[in-house]
């Protein structure tokens, strides 16, 4: 079942704030295709005599302890803020407010 990602292809170069060329847009929702066929057909498989694993090769995860540190002043971290309200970096609203 092919299903055409032209919109989400758009909505995501937007997003991104890329121009693509119409043939690109193209060739990324038959890509963006491909790959969600492809989850599908792995969903399909039967796994349920495989053990859930976390990781690929059984090894151990190595942690260390927490240690608390100083951090920088605050006006440092927004010394470089092209935009910022009171203590927060303000930024764009990247919401989609049209609907489907």
């Amino acid at each position: 079942m092919a299903i055409d990602f032209s919109r989400e292809v758009d909505y995501v170069a937007r997003l991104a704030r890329l121009t693509l060329e119409p043939a690109e847009k193209e060739r990324m929702a038959g890509q963006l295709s491909d790959i969600l066929d492809t989850a599908r057909r792995i969903q399909e498989l039967d796994t349920s005599a495989v053990e859930p694993t976390s990781h690929v090769v059984d090894m151990p995860a190595v942690l260390r302890d927490d240690q608390t540190r100083p951090s920088l002043i605050l006006s440092r971290v927004l010394q470089n803020a092209p935009r910022r309200q009171k203590e927060y970096f303000r930024v764009p609203s990247i919401i989609r407010t049209d609907p489907d």
